[in-house]
C-alpha cells in the first residue's frame, strides 16, 4: 500500500492522519484550525462597503463584496491546508491523499489545492467527519 495521508476537514478545522495499511489504526499527525470560521459574519465585516465612481457619468455607487466574508475565510483556510499538504508532498511524506470534507468545503478545498499536490488525490469523500474519532473516519475509507 502506498504511503497515504487522510485529510478530514471543514471550514474551521483540519486533521491529517497517516494511513499505514488497511488494518492499522489511523495516526493523527497534524491538526490545523481556523478560529475565525466560528465568528459571526457581522464580526468579519469591518464597515460599510467602499464607494466607486461609475464608469460613465458622474454617479457613485457602493461596492459589494464578490464573496461573502464566511466563504472568503473558508477559501483562506483551504489555502492554508494546501500549504501544509504541499510541504508534505515535497518532503515525500505521502504518495496518495484522501480528502474528506462536507460537500461545499470539499469543493473549495479541491479548487485551492496546488496542481502537483492535486495529482496525488486518490479519493474524495463528501462527508462531515472531522469531529469523529479515527475509528469512525477509518470506516468510511474502505466502504
Amino acid at each position: 500500500m502506498k504511503k497515504t495521508w487522510v485529510v478530514a476537514a471543514e471550514s474551521g478545522r483540519a486533521r491529517i492522519f497517516l494511513l499505514e495499511n488497511r488494518l492499522a489504526p489511523l495516526k493523527e499527525i497534524d491538526e490545523l484550525s481556523n478560529p475565525v470560521a466560528r465568528a459571526h459574519e457581522r464580526d468579519l465585516i469591518s464597515d460599510r462597503p467602499g464607494r466607486a465612481f461609475d464608469s460613465a457619468g458622474q454617479g457613485r455607487h457602493s461596492m459589494e463584496p464578490q464573496v461573502d466574508p464566511k466563504q472568503q475565510e473558508a477559501i483562506a483556510f483551504a489555502k492554508k491546508i494546501n500549504e501544509r499538504l504541499e510541504q508534505g508532498r515535497t518532503k515525500g511524506d505521502f504518495e496518495e491523499l484522501i480528502l474528506i470534507a462536507p460537500p461545499e468545503f470539499l469543493g473549495i478545498l479541491r479548487h485551492n489545492i496546488n496542481g502537483n499536490t492535486a495529482k496525488h488525490v486518490a479519493k474524495t469523500i463528501a462527508k462531515h467527519l472531522v469531529q469523529k474519532d479515527e475509528t469512525e473516519i477509518r470506516e468510511y475509507l474502505f466502504s
